[in-house]
């Protein structure tokens, strides 16, 4: 079995998101493992306020896109906070980009040897098994994906 030296936690911030992201410390810390927390701001999203940009209204694409990292920054700490886990071996790292892409991205430039998402995104249909970002990964990831899914009462 190979070693698992950086694990990668995929983070959209669904309501999924905490409890994916205290999975994934724990599998670092059984493991020894930094952990690489990714955001990725859709590019969908960004082209949308660019669209409203456009129409004249005082809204700002590279406001739109550091308001979001800001936000999410501030959301991240307080997960590594609420973990316990050790904020210095923890990078976190945000991309702006269609979220897939961005994500294989990040696991190739940072030698991941494991990606840890939930089963399912910001789009929660009861009917399906993952979302698709996620099913996407799990079909072209060059690397082991783990989907954490929370036993339902």
């Amino acid at each position: 079995m190979p070693e698992v030296n950086k694990i990668l936690v995929a983070i959209c911030f669904s309501d999924y998101c905490p409890v994916t992201f205290r999975y994934a410390t724990r599998l670092a810390t059984q493991l020894h493992a930094q952990l690489v927390a990714v955001n990725v701001i859709n590019i969908k999203d960004v082209r949308a306020v660019g669209k409203i940009e456009a129409m004249g209204y005082a809204v700002h694409t590279k406001d739109y896109v550091q308001g979001m990292i800001d936000e999410r920054t501030e959301m991240f700490r307080q997960m590594i906070a609420d973990s316990d886990f050790p904020e210095e071996n923890v990078k976190v790292i945000f991309r702006v980009g269609h979220p897939f892409e961005e994500l294989i991205k990040v696991v190739n430039e940072e030698e991941v040897d494991l990606v840890v998402m939930g089963h399912k995104g910001r789009s929660d249909h009861p009917h399906l098994l993952v979302g698709g970002v996620a099913e996407k990964m799990m079909r072209h990831c060059p690397v082991s994906v783990a989907f954490y899914r929370k036993k339902e009462s």
